[in-house]
């Protein structure tokens, strides 16, 4: 349950039920479970709170210079007066000065404090703008927010030297009164935009992607590579689509699904994991220069991934643990951030250890591997220096919608380079495939089985494979290619005079020794006058004109005799 309750968002309605027994009412009655069990479907449901300390944090919210509006409903009874609402901001003298000071008592932790910044609403009717009534103290009323900046503004409660804090309450934190900014903190504006945008794009580039599949299966260079880059791309537009229907159904009511964000965490952690691993496969050689990984290669491959995919899991679980709501905190700045930022160094090192080797062995491979590798250099160091930066250079009360979006086009850059690098285009020089997958196991079962059927043949991409037919050339990996040679009747059309052929334009079947060399043609004999053509020899009725060979008018041929 406690779990579940971590799953929901805690900046508009935080649920801190820890109460079991209440003197308003009981906690488990049906009215409660509903507010419990069902938050996801309500706005603002009343959330039940008891604690023995007389200070304690509720929530917080990044508001704007100007529109920043907090409207609160608490309730408590009688015997439990005085209680105080706490707002402190992000100052060094005010939010960090009091929290997590164990040092500091309650009295301290309110002396920082200004009232006359209306910083404290007593919950009381002694405070005039508290809108308190006698009997059970139901508190109603809101308070307009105001800064040079945007803010994180961090709300509490406190009873100073009473016993302990029970009440229900109800909090909407707002900023204006746009569909695209009423329920969302500032640090969060434009995240909805920037989804939805990088979705489009994303969709776009898995439907290119898909086609250019569609033309290199007909050409039967489908590698498994690049099956892995549609993955990744698709993956990539399922997690897109699910932050985007949760920060659609925040901007509507100011609650949202979280296992909708957390889905969408999963799935753009899986479609990264994929793309790296592709990477370094490409690196490796695999369906550029090698049919197969070596065994010992597959086994470090998959040790690596393994423990990559591991880390994650530890910082989702970090994350969700251990990550403190009054402080705001970046996911890379945790113990299981940092150790994924060293997997990525470690993974760059493989990976140029893996490309420098394959261009050793395949030189002609230099048009793809030269821009592969300038290319991913940067991105692999991109993350690192982005979670540096994120942590250590942006402001926290806009640190997540920048992150958001510089991370979406790291993402988004390396993708639309693999999809221009790998097109299947005659114009491109840079393409990495030049054997066929129904190859590949002729390959690896020919009798030089073994190590060295693993590696392709040394062949440059060729732009032939896009200017015919989409049938596949069985013949291309094992010819030898050399000049062309003449053929016989290429030569006689050169070199000899113009055949001599009958009346029907039939070839005079004649016998030639084609070992010697042709000699020099006679000089032409001038036509003599004739009455008549003789006439043409008798033609025999069992035998047809089987070793002739026939051309239209006007072409030469060289005929055989059996």
């Amino acid at each position: 349950f406690l779990t579940f309750l971590k799953l929901l968002p805690a900046r508009i309605i935080p649920v801190l039920t820890l109460c079991l027994l209440s003197p308003l009412q009981p906690c488990l009655s049906p009215h409660h479970l509903l507010f419990l069990f069902f938050p996801l479907f309500l706005a603002a449901p009343i959330t039940l709170f008891t604690s023995w300390e007389d200070w304690v944090f509720l929530t917080r919210f990044c508001f704007l210079t100007d529109f920043g509006r907090l409207d609160f409903r608490f309730r408590y009874p009688k015997s439990r007066c005085c209680q105080n609402i706490l707002l402190y901001f992000d100052d060094s003298s005010q939010w960090p000065a009091v929290y997590k000071r164990p040092e500091k008592n309650c009295y301290q932790k309110e002396a920082v404090l200004r009232p006359e910044n209306n910083q404290v609403i007593n919950l009381t009717t002694r405070y005039t703008w508290s809108g308190c009534v006698v009997r059970v103290l139901s508190c109603v009323g809101g308070r307009s927010f105001r800064s040079v900046r945007e803010r994180w503004w961090y709300i509490a409660l406190s009873k100073c030297g009473g016993d302990g804090l029970q009440l229900e309450y109800e909090m909407k934190l707002t900023n204006g009164q746009s569909f695209w900014t009423q329920h969302f903190s500032a640090d969060e504006f434009g995240i909805l935009e920037t989804d939805i945008t990088f979705l489009v794009i994303f969709s776009m580039v898995f439907l290119l992607s898909c086609y250019f599949a569609y033309n290199l299966k007909g050409r039967q260079l489908l590698h498994t590579t690049y099956k892995m880059f549609m993955t990744a791309a698709g993956v990539e537009v399922l997690s897109l689509l699910f932050h985007c229907v949760y920060w659609g159904l925040y901007a509507r009511d100011g609650v949202g699904n979280g296992s909708l964000k957390i889905l969408g965490k999963l799935l753009f952690s899986v479609s990264f994991l994929v793309f790296l691993l592709m990477l370094i496969l490409l690196g490796k050689g695999f369906t550029v220069t090698r049919a197969r990984i070596s065994h010992s290669g597959s086994v470090k491959l998959s040790i690596y991934m393994t423990v990559y995919t591991i880390t994650y899991v530890i910082l989702f679980i970090y994350e969700a643990e251990f990550f403190d709501p009054g402080e705001v905190l970046y996911a890379y700045d945790s113990p299981a951030g940092y150790g994924l930022m060293g997997l990525q160094l470690v993974a760059y090192v493989w990976f140029c250890y893996a490309v420098l080797v394959s261009l050793k062995h395949y030189p002609e491979k230099q048009p793809f591997y030269v821009p592969f590798f300038t290319t991913y250099t940067l991105w692999f160091f991109a993350v690192p220096v982005m979670a540096l930066i994120a942590n250590f250079g942006i402001p926290r009360w806009a640190r997540e919608k920048i992150v958001n979006g510089i991370q979406l086009g790291i993402h988004l850059y390396a993708h639309i380079v693999f999809l221009v690098i790998t097109r299947p285009s005659a114009a491109n020089k840079n393409f990495p495939y030049h054997v066929r997958t129904s190859q590949i196991g002729i390959l690896l079962s020919s009798p030089k089985g073994g190590e060295g059927a693993e590696s392709f043949p040394h062949h440059a991409y060729g732009n032939s494979s896009f200017l015919g037919d989409s049938q596949p050339n069985f013949t291309e990996l094992f010819s030898i290619q050399s000049d062309p040679v003449k053929t016989v009747e290429e030569t006689v059309a050169r070199k000899g005079p113009e055949v001599p052929r009958n009346s029907e334009q039939k070839i005079i079947t004649t016998a030639a020794d084609l070992t010697s060399i042709l000699p020099p043609p006679p000089p032409p004999i001038p036509p003599r006058p004739a009455a008549r053509s003789p006439p043409l020899p008798p033609r025999l009725p069992s035998f047809t004109e089987y070793f002739s060979m026939q051309s239209g008018g006007g072409g030469g041929g060289l005929g055989t005799k059996a």
